[in-house]
C-alpha cells in the first residue's frame, strides 16, 4: 500500500470508527508500545513539578485590541523540563504574536503534562469560554506509549478540531513528531517508530484539514538541528526538547499562527513554486508534510471547489521562519471578558490590561 493510500486509510478508519490497530499492522504496533513503554521506565516519570505557567498577558503597555490565543496539548506544549517561563513554548510563541502584531497578546496555557488526544476535550471545555481568536494544539506523542489506536487518536482530534472551528477559532496542529530521534528507542523499532509516526502525521494533517483547521508539521522533533545535536536540542532525558528545542519548537509553528491570525504580510500569503509550494491533493500532500518539517498544509479551492477527484484540495506551504523574538514573562491578571474584538479593528475598546502584582 502506497504511503498516501495508508494516510487515507488511517483518516478513513478514523471518520467511521473502524480500521485495524495500525497502518503498520497490530504486531507492529504491539512491539512498538512495549517499546515505548521500556523506553519510559528508562526516562522516568514526569516530575510533580508541573513547570512553569505560560498563561498571562504578554506585550504590556502596546495597544489593544488584545490578541487571545489558547495552548492545548501534552508536555511538549507545557515545556516540561526548562526552568523559567520565559523558555516556554507559550512564551515564545506569545512574545511573537506580540512582535508581529504590535499588541498585546493573552495567552491561556491548558495543557497537561502526560496528556493524551483524549484528554483535548477537556481543554477545549475551559478553553471556549475565553473565545480565543487562535488555539495552537500539540497532541498525540503519549498516545503511542498507552497502546491506543491511531484511528480512535486521530478521531478525537478531529472532533477537537471541529468544536474549534465551529466556534470561530482558527486552529493550528503540529503534528505527531518522529519518535525515531528519541534515544531511548532502540533499533530495529526506532526504525519502526519513525515510520508510525509519518503515517500517523499524514493521518493527523488530512483530519485535521477536513474539520477546518491548518497543520504545521514538527518531524523529526522540529528538523534535522534535533539529530545533528541532540545534547544541544533535547532535555537531560533525551525524550523531551531542551530550552533551546522549546525556542526551536515555536519559531517552526509561529508563522502558522500568524497566518491564522491574518497577520503575515500579503508579500508572504502567495505560494513560491520554486519553494515546493503548491496546490494538490489531501493525501499527497499530508505524506510529504510529515517528510518535511515546518511544512503547513490548509484548506484551498479550485475552480471554485473544495475537492477534485483525489479528494481534498490543500495548499502546501513552507512558511519562512519569523526572526526570534526576547521572549517575556508574562503579566498575571483577569483573563479578557468575552465578545473580544477582532484583531485589526481599531475603534473597538481594548479590554483593561491588569497592572502587574
Amino acid at each position: 500500500m502506497g504511503k498516501a493510500a495508508a494516510a487515507r486509510r488511517l483518516a478513513a478508519a478514523a471518520a467511521y470508527g473502524g480500521g485495524g490497530l495500525s497502518v503498520l499492522g497490530a504486531s507492529a504496533y504491539g512491539l512498538l508500545a512495549a517499546e515505548a513503554r521500556l523506553a519510559r521506565k528508562t526516562i522516568g516519570g514526569p516530575s510533580d513539578e508541573p513547570g512553569p505557567d505560560a498563561t498571562g498577558w504578554y506585550g504590556q503597555g502596546r495597544p489593544g485590541p488584545a490578541l487571545k490565543l489558547a495552548l492545548l496539548g501534552d508536555s511538549s506544549a507545557v515545556g516540561y523540563g526548562v526552568e523559567t517561563v520565559e523558555e516556554t513554548p507559550g512564551a515564545h510563541l506569545a512574545s511573537g504574536l506580540v512582535e508581529a502584531a504590535g499588541r498585546r497578546v493573552y495567552l491561556r496555557s491548558l495543557a497537561v503534562v502526560g496528556a493524551q488526544t483524549k484528554d483535548l476535550s477537556a481543554q477545549i471545555d475551559d478553553a471556549l469560554p475565553m473565545e480565543p481568536h487562535v488555539a495552537v494544539i500539540l497532541i498525540g506523542a503519549n498516545d503511542v506509549t498507552h497502546t491506543v489506536r491511531p484511528s480512535e487518536s486521530v478521531r478525537l482530534l478531529e472532533q477537537g478540531v471541529r468544536r474549534l472551528r465551529e466556534a470561530g477559532v482558527e486552529v493550528v496542529v503540529g503534528t505527531c513528531p518522529d519518535l525515531g530521534t528519541i534515544e531511548p528507542i532502540a533499533p530495529p523499532l526506532r526504525q519502526v517508530a519513525r515510520t508510525w509516526s509519518r503515517r500517523i502525521a499524514a493521518g493527523q494533517t488530512i483530519a485535521v484539514v477536513e474539520a477546518g483547521g491548518r497543520t504545521v508539521s514538527l518531524g523529526s522533533i522540529l528538523g534535522p538541528e534535533f539529530s545533528a545535536s541532540p545534547g544541544l536540542f533535547f532535555g537531560p532525558d533525551q525524550f523531551h526538547p531542551s530550552a533551546a528545542g522549546y525556542a526551536s519548537l515555536a519559531s517552526v509553528l509561529l508563522p502558522s499562527v500568524l497566518a491564522a491570525a491574518g497577520l503575515l504580510p500579503f508579500e508572504d500569503l502567495l505560494p513560491e513554486a520554486f519553494r515546493g509550494e503548491g496546490v494538490m491533493p489531501i493525501s499527497y500532500a499530508a505524506v510529504e508534510a510529515a517528510k518535511t518539517p515546518g511544512t503547513e498544509i490548509d484548506g484551498t479551492e479550485v475552480g471554485g471547489s473544495k475537492r477534485g477527484a483525489r479528494g481534498r484540495w490543500v495548499l502546501l506551504r513552507h512558511r519562512r521562519r519569523q526572526p526570534q523574538a526576547e521572549a517575556e514573562a508574562p503579566v498575571e491578571g483577569a483573563e479578557p471578558g468575552r465578545g473580544l474584538a477582532a484583531v485589526g479593528d481599531e475603534d473597538a475598546d481594548p479590554d483593561s490590561e491588569p497592572a502587574p502584582a
